[in-house]
């Protein structure tokens, strides 16, 4: 009886000791966005920006696909494209493009894939095409929107959104326009990121949580 005790009280101390170490900081696991950015959906936004020729991004895709799968109904992910210079705009519009097209999803791990694995620098839309088109793309279609004036407003916006959430590394997650995650271990991405969608919850008020639970 006493060693169950023991045992018993010794558990309850480990678990409360890993709920602390748990516990985000900011600072530590997060930055605090000044100014925060407004937020276009009435769920938790969490903002990925990234570049598929990004070797952490990777490392961090399959457990962000992974979580998508499973987020709550209450968070929604948007991916980002990040353009830190003229040579990473093809991806940009490469994104963008399949995500008119809705083959962004069906492609995205393939993309990764060819930067990071099989060392296939697409930098330009010929050599795009050239690898898109064998996994079902339509060449004039992608051509079309790779090209299209909505492309340009689109790619000047992730111009934006990089000067205005300072974002200075990929990957980086922004959750609820306010909380910056980035430099850490592709599982910690994922920890961090619950804990902080979870305060962002506990932080909007009864009436507002009601109101998104009804849509």
């Amino acid at each position: 009886m006493r060693n169950l005790i023991k045992n018993l009280f010794v558990a309850a101390i480990l678990f409360i000791g890993g709920a602390a170490v748990a516990a985000v900081e900011p600072g530590k696991d997060y930055k605090l966005l000044n100014p925060p950015q407004p937020t276009n959906t009435k769920k938790i936004e969490v903002l990925e920006f990234f570049f598929y020729g990004c070797s952490h991004c990777y490392h961090l895709h399959p457990q962000l696909s992974a979580w998508e799968k499973t987020m709550p109904k209450d968070v929604e992910l948007v991916y980002v494209p990040v353009i830190f210079r003229d040579s990473w705009e093809p991806m940009a519009r490469t994104f963008y493009a399949l995500e008119s097209l809705g083959q962004q999803h069906q492609l995205h791990d393939a993309l990764y894939k060819a930067w990071n694995v099989d060392n296939d620098v697409l930098g330009d839309e010929a050599k795009v095409l050239d690898f898109l088109a064998p996994r079902g793309v339509d060449r004039a279609k992608f051509s079309a929107a790779y090209n299209s004036f909505s492309m340009q407003s689109k790619i000047t916006r992730a111009k934006q959104m990089i000067r205005s959430y300072g974002i200075t590394g990929t990957p980086t997650l922004v959750v609820d326009g306010k909380y910056l995650i980035t430099g850490v271990q592709p599982a910690e991405y994922i920890r961090i990121l619950n804990e902080v969608i979870d305060m962002v919850r506990k932080g909007r008020s009864p009436a507002t949580t009601k109101g998104k639970a009804k849509q």
